[in-house]
């Protein structure tokens, strides 16, 4: 499947893609420390570098994984496009040597014009946020981020929609088409159901690595 090939639904295209965090973040905050680091990448773990490694996780929400990953001793950046999140993050894991950047997809301008390069960038819950026609930009700009023998994981969400958010239903198989088109080799797919038990929803996880 190529970039032209793709036909999916949608939520909320004329949203922004971060439409309903910021009023939410409190809220969310405890959503998403409620489960852990080591549940939700349970499947990709044995995929992750060993300390210590250049991490980024874009799009970090509260800072629960970037959180995880510095204790086990990695360097890792955090990169949240919604002030309010950032702010719960960096009052929740003050002190965890993680470093906040306000940048976003699709285009990361602050993260790609600072040059450095990383052994795994991490997108948890948020390549869904990005409509179909951001999707080949933003890949272009996570593979320009990743290192020799560096590793790219995906963890995207499929179901409803919620309320005043910006969702679309990407298949594995256009993200898969777009990476490899960039050098990227799959080197894992599976299906999980949610965390938070919401029979709706379920997820996939895919993880790239530099061929």
């Amino acid at each position: 499947m190529n970039d032209n090939q793709l036909s999916t639904a949608g939520y909320g295209e004329d949203l922004r893609s971060t439409a309903g965090y910021g009023e939410a973040a409190e809220q969310l905050a405890v959503q998403y420390e409620s489960v852990s680091f080591a549940d939700v990448h349970r499947e990709l773990l044995h995929h992750y570098p060993a300390p210590p490694a250049a991490v980024l996780d874009i799009g970090a929400g509260t800072g629960r994984d970037a959180a995880a990953l510095a204790a086990l001793g990695h360097r890792v950046v955090a990169a949240e496009p919604t002030p309010e999140l950032r702010a719960v993050g960096e009052r929740l894991h003050a002190g965890a040597g993680i470093r906040w950047v306000a940048d976003e997809l699709p285009g990361l301008p602050v993260l790609r014009a600072e040059g450095e390069r990383y052994d795994l960038v991490l997108l948890t819950a948020v390549w869904m946020h990005l409509a179909p026609a951001e999707c080949p930009p933003a890949m272009d700009a996570l593979t320009a981020l990743l290192g020799p023998g560096g590793r790219l994981a995906l963890t995207v969400r499929h179901g409803p929609v919620p309320p005043g958010r910006r969702m679309f239903d990407l298949p594995p198989e256009f993200t898969i088409g777009l990476a490899e088109a960039r050098g990227l080799r799959l080197l894992h797919r599976s299906a999980r159901p949610d965390l938070h038990g919401r029979d709706d929803v379920h997820w996939t996880d895919l993880l790239f690595g530099r061929a």
